[in-house]
């Protein structure tokens, strides 16, 4: 038998449209467990209608005893805040009308609807020995970057740099470091989206000392900074790096994707050494 995965169950405290494109959602989630990351994410569960799924709900059990084609489709998202004093997740979506499946379901969300959930996950927070921060994402990082920069100690400092659609996606954050915050926008712009990020991290002046560097959204431009920053001297062990999304792929198309990579990399290092 797999190794259990228990579902747990966050119900809908709250409901705001942050901007045009952003929807934010406060759960009620007594069963999740913080993690201490910044980037900690879960993956959002939504069940087939109608479909009664063995108790307790445990995702091992379910591919065990389940059809492939009836399991719960899952779409992660990172956890924007969590209050361990009323016990609540806030979630930010991006929403882009009636198409996909958790951004419809975030548009019509109302009190007391349940969702399912597993996780958290996560790997990145600030390291308050770092002399610098910089952090690089488009919208779907928001909310990783938001709560990094709220949970940066007194005086940190820290570049910013975002890409959204226009004036109207971009958010406040609070907190106590030093940040200098740069939004670009995509509307208007004679690029590709994720250009202006790729261009703007390749024309930054880098300040001397330890930099701490998260770079997350878009797989496309995402794999474009890698090269860049190793040049830079970014080592593995302060560059957090991860494509969320690839344009064109909905989320089982592009975790399907990263699996092939992975697979094809794992083999490629197994040739190297069997040959040693």
């Amino acid at each position: 038998m797999a190794r259990s995965n228990p579902v747990k169950v966050a119900v809908v405290r709250r409901a705001e449209r942050l901007t045009p494109h952003m929807i934010r959602l406060v759960l009620g989630a007594p069963e999740f467990a913080d993690n201490g990351f910044t980037d900690k994410y879960v993956k959002l569960l939504f069940p087939t209608a109608g479909l009664k799924y063995p108790e307790p709900l445990d995702m091992a059990v379910i591919r065990e005893q389940v059809p492939p084609e009836y399991w719960p489709v899952s779409r992660t998202y990172t956890i924007r805040a969590w209050d361990p004093v009323t016990a609540e997740v806030t979630i930010d979506f991006v929403y882009h009308g009636d198409e996909g499946i958790a951004g419809p379901w975030a548009a019509a969300a109302k009190a007391d609807d349940e969702v399912w959930f597993v996780g958290p996950g996560g790997a990145y927070k600030p390291d308050p020995a770092a002399d610098w921060h910089l952090l690089v994402g488009d919208e779907s990082a928001l909310p990783a970057i938001g709560a990094a920069v709220e949970a940066l100690p007194p005086g940190a400092r820290a570049r910013v740099i975002v890409e959204v659609e226009d004036a109207s996606e971009e958010q406040k954050f609070s907190g106590s470091g030093e940040v200098e915050l740069t939004w670009l926008h995509r509307a208007g712009a004679a690029t590709a989206p994720g250009d202006q990020l790729v261009a703007a991290v390749e024309g930054l002046t880098f300040e001397p000392g330890d930099v701490q560097v998260f770079v997350h959204g878009e797989a496309g431009f995402v794999q474009r900074l890698r090269a860049p920053l190793k040049e830079r001297g970014i080592t593995r062990d302060r560059l957090s790096i991860s494509g969320y999304w690839r344009q064109g792929k909905n989320e089982d198309g592009w975790q399907a994707e990263k699996a092939e990579t992975a697979k094809a990399e794992r083999e490629r290092l197994e040739r190297e050494a069997a040959k040693a």
